[in-house]
């Protein structure tokens, strides 16, 4: 009995450690990224691959991404920046036009997996 709690303790843990992971200590969820984007309501200002949206183009398209060197001309293009982006860009460039969303931490990390693969 001891032994069987010892090996499914022992798969747990390698089994935690199998999401994909984009940065160190990042990890994210490309799809579930996609699917957050649409309901933050992403695409009503920015072109997002894969969710359609509006004809209305207050941010930049983020099809190419993952090819920028800077997030909103601020930030060096990391995982880890496009999520603090992402969850309060007023803090990082105020009165800009893109609002705080009330992103929370697992959907930002989710939303930039995403974007990056792109």
């Amino acid at each position: 009995m001891k032994s069987t709690i010892t090996i499914l303790l022992g798969v747990s843990a390698l089994l935690a450690g199998c999401g994909p992971k984009l940065a160190p200590g990042l990890v994210g969820d490309p799809m579930r990224g996609k699917i957050a984007a649409a309901q933050y309501a992403c695409h009503s200002c920015h072109v997002v691959p894969g969710v359609p949206g509006s004809d209305v183009r207050v941010g930049r398209p983020l099809d190419e991404l993952a090819q920028q060197r800077y997030i909103a001309g601020k930030l060096p293009n990391t995982q880890a920046n496009l999520v603090r982006w992402i969850r309060d860009p007023q803090a990082i460039d105020p009165g800009n036009a893109m609002p705080n969303m009330g992103v929370s931490e697992r959907d930002a990390i989710d939303i930039s997996a995403y974007l990056l693969s792109h």
